[in-house]
């Protein structure tokens, strides 16, 4: 039977009560008493040990356990918390011909965040191609093309401002969140390896940092052989991989398969969804309430072959902060993707 932590007015109440049995032989002490300020003081100091408690008493358990415990039960396990990856790209810096832009200058971009030449760029036609890597790993560092980056010293014969290069800066994964990390050691837990059984597949994808989803398709391309499709829900362009990401899987599953099977990691196939809806009130909040409920969905229930209900959207856009009514004209009907197609949010125009 679990026990029932009393709040902070029911310790005032049972520490007055104790103080004047023991001090008034049983009398009600004054409200501004010195007795009633040691019963709140005594009261407050075992509240926060009742909190501490209750903390505690959540740790062993790797379902309730908090961040530090939590990495400390995946590591019991054989998990390690993903790691942060930075964004990479190149940029254009304009000098003079033969000028050499050392590896290890720093840009910084206007909010602040600073990238690293990751190695030696000389100037040829008028500009330095160098190659640099955002110096905090994550999100933050993705940066779009065409964006200016500033060198914070000067460097002889340059310029000191220079621009990001297409595609951008991209690739940048967070430090792997709680919840992620709790879902996979669950999983290892009620799902013990079975020597390249279809979740060993999935596991193994779940292990490359960006990967946040997998599948796995048996005998893919014939007999000895495993497909794993998987896709990256914590991109803010598209939650389907690029090659970088692609590779990454297919070696990591690679060093971990059995001998005996042949595995081929791939991006699903985009099915790209526009969506339009009246919405009322049509207001920048409530459009973004929108965006973001649906963005949400499609990060939940968008997988390989499985079918999104058109009542779903509905239900998102309902259910929106500051909708008041609305009406869907597209899509019209349930989506329903191929077995290798992946449905992806496209644009939503508000009428």
């Amino acid at each position: 039977m679990p026990i029932a932590r009393p709040n902070l007015p029911q310790l005032v109440d049972r520490a007055q009560t104790d103080l004047e049995g023991r001090l008034l032989d049983g009398a009600k002490a004054l409200p501004r008493s010195t007795i009633a300020v040691l019963a709140r003081v005594t009261a407050g100091q075992t509240h926060m040990l009742y909190g501490y408690h209750e903390w505690l008493a959540r740790q062993p358990f790797p379902d309730t356990a908090e961040a530090e415990y939590l990495e400390r039960h995946a590591r019991i396990w054989g998990i390690a918390r993903k790691a942060a990856v930075a964004a990479t790209g190149q940029v254009s810096i304009p000098g003079t011909n033969g000028a050499v832009l050392p590896a290890g200058a720093q840009l910084q971009r206007v909010d602040g965040a600073l990238f690293a030449v990751l190695e030696e760029a000389t100037v040829a036609g008028g500009a330095a191609l160098a190659s640099v890597t955002a110096v905090e790993p994550g999100q933050a560092g993705d940066t779009p093309a065409g964006v200016s980056l500033t060198l914070t010293a000067p460097v002889t014969a340059m310029q000191s401002v220079g621009l990001v290069q297409a595609p951008g800066l991209s690739g940048g994964v967070n430090l792997e969140a709680d919840e992620a990390l709790r879902t996979r050691l669950l999983a290892r837990i009620q799902a013990p390896p079975h020597g390249g059984a279809g979740q060993d597949y999935e596991a193994w994808a779940l292990e490359v940092p960006g990967v946040t989803r997998a599948w796995v398709y048996p005998r893919h391309m014939g007999a000895g052989t495993v497909g794993v499709a998987i896709v990256a829900d914590d991109d803010p362009d598209s939650p389907i991989p690029d090659a970088e990401l692609v590779e990454a899987a297919q070696a990591h599953i690679d060093a971990a398969r059995p001998v005996t099977a042949e595995v081929f990691v791939f991006a699903p196939t985009a099915l790209s969804v526009p969506v339009s809806v009246t919405l009322s009130p049509n207001t920048t909040a409530t459009r973004a309430a929108v965006t973001a409920e649906l963005r949400d969905l499609f990060a939940r229930e968008a997988a390989p072959g499985q079918v999104i209900y058109l009542s779903h959207l509905r239900e998102a856009i309902s259910i929106s902060s500051g909708e008041t009514n609305h009406v869907l004209t597209a899509p019209t009907a349930d989506i329903t993707p191929g077995a290798l197609e992946f449905p992806v949010l496209g644009t939503i125009t508000f009428n």
